[in-house]
């Protein structure tokens, strides 16, 4: 992973951890660089060998199977990992409420016990 990627893996895994972000999830012929399938949310980050013509056709495919798609610039991460944070707050607030966390290991196990 880039330096830019492991900020966004940090961050996705603490701030955003209720929608399990995963990362380099294939999705139909690409790796996109994280996703939330609860989420319907791919984060691509990109550095210098991305190209906005070689990327349209790689979102729409990605799009079309029902993912929204953010991409931010390796230099944006670094500078302002706020501003992604804020970014990637407002797209979850769109998709749907926020998942309830998954309970605790003795909860599940009192959830399964039948009185």
């Amino acid at each position: 992973m880039t330096d830019a990627e492991r900020k966004v893996w940090t961050l996705l895994r603490t701030a955003f951890a209720n929608w399990r972000f995963r990362r380099q999830v294939p999705i139909r012929q690409y790796i996109a660089d994280f996703a939330s399938h609860r989420a319907r949310l791919v984060v691509e980050i990109d550095g210098g060998q991305h190209n906005e013509a070689i990327d349209a056709p790689r979102t729409a495919i990605i799009e079309n199977d029902g993912y929204r798609v953010i991409r931010f610039w390796n230099n944006d991460v670094l500078a302002n990992i706020d501003g992604v944070a804020t970014i990637l707050t407002r797209a979850l607030a769109e998709t749907s409420p926020p998942p309830n966390p998954p309970p605790s290991r003795g909860r599940a196990l009192e959830d399964r016990i039948l009185p």
